[in-house]
């Protein structure tokens, strides 16, 4: 058994020390919102927040969150940072077929909170990695802007 705090709860997780925080959070919590993409942390899809900064968790073993704080999609709308990028994103109409859209809310939500007034440079750092399919990537950048606006 691992022991992990997700979303300000510890939990009891039955899984080898080396089974990546993906699959301990989607097979054995049944928290399916961090999405699997690529499985080699090249998309973002399954981007969560350990200790504030976001992590592709597709790579990251269980037994290497011991002891952290691990944030998912779930908890995003717990704070103003959150609420103010899930807001965008809606106002923006980001999404299109959504599967990237979590790993890219993770992003952007760990952006602003280490850089409330980000500028395009940031903006691109932060969300280098991050794939969108569809293309959507002015609409999430117009999203941070605005996130980053309404959290001033």
């Amino acid at each position: 058994m691992t022991s992990l705090t997700i979303n300000g709860k510890t939990v009891e997780v039955d899984a080898d020390p080396s089974t990546p925080l993906l699959w301990a959070l989607r097979d054995n919590l049944g928290m399916t919102g961090t999405k699997f993409g690529c499985g080699m942390a090249s998309c973002g899809a399954c981007t969560v927040h350990i200790n504030g900064t976001a992590t592709r968790s597709c790579v990251m073993p269980i037994s290497g969150t011991a002891g952290s704080k691990i944030t998912t999609i779930e908890a995003m709308g717990d704070d103003k940072v959150g609420r103010a990028v899930l807001a965008a994103w809606l106002k923006h109409d980001v999404a299109q077929c959504g599967y990237c859209q979590n790993g890219q809310v993770m992003s952007a939500v760990g952006l602003l909170r280490s850089k409330p007034r980000p500028t395009d440079a940031d903006i691109d750092q932060a969300m280098a990695g991050n794939v969108c399919r569809c293309g959507t990537y002015q609409r999430i950048r117009a999203a941070i802007k605005d996130a980053a606006h309404a959290i001033a």
